[in-house]
């Protein structure tokens, strides 16, 4: 039986990228986003591949919702061995001008909802004593640019929460990783969503003793 890596916020870009390389390496995806449409049509396309594929529709900023979820997933198709979440709210505006109202918001998909979500899978994995929890951090939570600030804040939070969640699950044998990427995804380039996947991989497979909670992608 394949392991399963769950991710959350599955689309284009740098989730698509993971998910094709853990795809490649003999993982069984299950993917989970708001449009269901789209993920069948991403699981139809991995099977065509020979890959296993499951699609889940899931709204991440209702938290009540996941909690009542995620158990549903997990009894359907198997505790996870890794976690990605890839959800992110991209709102411009500067600080200076925005509401208070629309940080929060932006904040529980931003944070809050990697947090839901890493809670649901966190006691199958304490007790098998094995699992990763992956999230794709951003380069604003190093250098914040005002005309982005909502995602600056998102992404220091999810910088922040990610070694926390390190520091208390290590000793449980889980590890706890971000890729924080520095620079503007594309493909083609440097930032290319195949070459970023590798430093999920590359996350996932380091050992626990002197496990890195974060590979910054410059």
């Amino acid at each position: 039986m394949k392991p399963i890596c769950i991710i959350a916020g599955m689309g284009p870009g740098v989730s698509m990228g993971v998910a094709q390389l853990f795809a490649q390496k003999g993982y069984a995806l299950l993917m989970l986003a708001r449009n269901l449409a789209k993920l069948e049509k991403y699981a139809a396309d991995f099977k065509a591949q020979g890959h296993t594929a499951y699609a889940a529709s899931v709204e991440l900023s209702h938290f009540e919702n996941l909690r009542q979820q995620f158990p549903q997933l997990l009894a359907q198709y198997g505790p996870p061995e890794v976690l990605v979440y890839n959800a992110a709210v991209l709102r411009q505006g500067v600080p200076s001008q925005m509401r208070a109202e629309d940080l929060l918001q932006d904040f529980q998909i931003n944070v809050g909802a990697a947090l839901v979500c890493a809670q649901q899978v966190i006691p199958a994995m304490a007790e098998a004593k094995k699992g990763t929890l992956l999230f794709t951090g951003g380069g604003l939570a190093l250098e914040p640019y005002y005309r982005f600030a909502s995602l600056a804040v998102g992404k220091a939070g999810l910088r922040n929460l990610a070694q926390s969640l390190a520091q208390e699950l290590a000793p449980k044998g889980l590890k706890v990783g971000t890729v924080t990427i520095a620079g503007l995804v594309k493909e083609g380039t440097h930032f290319d969503p195949a070459r970023i996947a590798e430093k999920f991989w590359e996350l996932h497979q380091a050992p626990l003793a002197g496990h890195p909670f974060e590979i910054i992608y410059r």
